[in-house]
């Protein structure tokens, strides 16, 4: 199934212990109550689809890993226990625990019963496994919208549109002969060599250490992060970025900045990073790059959305000049110390875009709304990142969602507090929102 790429392997080492744990959430809210049967339905195709995968560790040093298939799965979980509908943060953040891209299942799908009426859907899985669009066209696959058809050399699917509504259609793999470990060993060594050899003479940095200022006792402790989703009508959002000479991202990424203001941020800059979609056809792998932007208290969505069209078109690049692939053939302590903090600000901002018309109902079931998102399990305070709030938008049909999350439980201590938070944001800026 091909093999990882250098972003691949920053968050499986994530996932190993090494920097901050992220899993990739979609959620959908229903009108009604779901169909277990449809559910799965759903559950079957992505068992056998892009996501069901793990990595596997090379017999040669050098060479990279491998990805290969897993069927094997969480079972679906479905709650018919009513959750009050004023919980459904807390239900959603517990969905990413135990997932495991090396030796397990790393996605699970979760759905519980509202008492509003309605259903919650979850889709979670591992960052190593996928990205925030990659997982979107998982769900849209699994759903009939997207055939997919990996190439089992490359490991990177490509999309094919299918008829809307049709049943879940599976990827296809060309078969192909991959390469030996030799032979990527080879090919990565030389690469190194010759684009580090300067680099390696003045030394590789130090293993990490593990100290973090804090006693031990504190660094081990778990972090309570916050949640919030907001929705709002597409002629809202767009309406005020345009009166404003702005677009939907800048505004988005003003919101984003001022709530941080807001929640008692003591600078007069925020550095926010964002996230940069790099595929040049759909398919399902980490396909992204970063690049950031500095914002002051007198920019305006027109001041940011200059910036920001001026650092889509510089992105960050690897530590030091050397070539990305060092990261893959050095051992992974080695690896962190020099991306750590990588693409960290002290905001993210991952405008995610809009969303596949498939995902708008589940079967029969109308959505009220599909977010997307990602969440931090297992979180302690050793493993903190710089980030203090993280912002996710897509838009589905007439309406914008906005997620949010708060990794700064000493100025946000709850989601009630950063649901709060945002809708005064926003109405300050003259959007009308409702909350989840």
């Amino acid at each position: 199934m091909g093999r990882l790429s250098v972003v691949d392997e920053i968050f499986l080492r994530t996932h190993r212990g090494l920097g901050t744990p992220i899993a990739l959430q979609g959620l959908w809210r229903t009108a009604d109550r779901i169909d277990p049967a449809l559910l799965r339905e759903v559950h079957e195709a992505l068992r056998t689809g892009p996501l069901g995968r793990r990595v596997v560790r090379p017999q040669v040093p050098g060479a990279r890993r491998s990805w290969q298939c897993n069927t094997r799965a969480y079972p679906l979980a479905l709650t018919d226990q009513l959750l009050a509908a004023t919980a459904l943060m807390t239900w959603a953040d517990a969905q990413g625990a135990d997932l495991d891209p090396e030796f397990g299942p790393g996605w699970r799908l979760a759905a519980i019963a509202l008492d509003d009426g309605g259903s919650l859907v979850s889709l979670t899985c591992s960052h190593s496994v996928a990205d925030g669009r990659a997982l979107i066209l998982a769900a849209d696959a699994a759903l009939g919208g997207t055939s997919l058809t990996t190439d089992s050399d490359s490991g990177r699917p490509s999309a094919h549109r299918g008829a809307s509504g049709s049943a879940p259609r599976l990827p296809r793999t060309r078969s192909t002969t991959p390469e030996s470990d030799w032979a990527d060993a080879s090919k990565q060594w030389s690469i190194v060599l010759r684009g580090t050899a300067k680099a390696l003479r003045r030394g590789i940095p130090a293993q990490p250490s593990r100290a973090t200022g804090r006693t031990r006792t504190d660094a081990a402790s778990r972090v309570q992060t916050s949640g919030a989703i907001l929705q709002c009508t597409a002629a809202e959002w767009d309406r005020v970025a345009a009166a404003q000479d702005g677009t939907a991202n800048s505004l988005f990424i003003s919101v984003v900045a001022n709530m941080l203001w807001t929640s008692g941020f003591q600078h007069d800059t925020i550095d926010a990073s964002l996230p940069v979609d790099t595929r040049d056809e759909p398919r399902v792998d980490n396909d992204l790059a970063m690049t950031d932007i500095t914002i002051d208290r007198t920019d305006t969505l027109a001041t940011i959305r200059q910036k920001s069209r001026a650092a889509y078109e510089c992105r960050m690049t690897s530590p030091g000049g050397m070539p990305e692939e060092l990261l893959q053939v050095i051992p992974d302590r080695w690896a962190y110390a020099l991306s750590r903090g990588a693409g960290e600000r002290d905001i993210l901002c991952s405008n995610i875009g809009t969303l596949p018309a498939t995902l708008r109902a589940l079967g029969p079931h109308r959505c009220l709304g599909v977010a997307a998102r990602a969440i931090h399990p297992g979180l302690t305070v050793a493993r903190l990142p710089r980030t203090r709030l993280s912002g996710y938008l897509c838009r589905i049909a007439d309406d914008y969602i906005l997620s949010l999350v708060s990794l700064d439980p000493s100025s946000i201590e709850s989601s009630a507090a950063l649901t709060d938070l945002a809708q005064q944001t926003l109405l300050q800026s003259g959007i009308p929102v409702r909350a989840w």
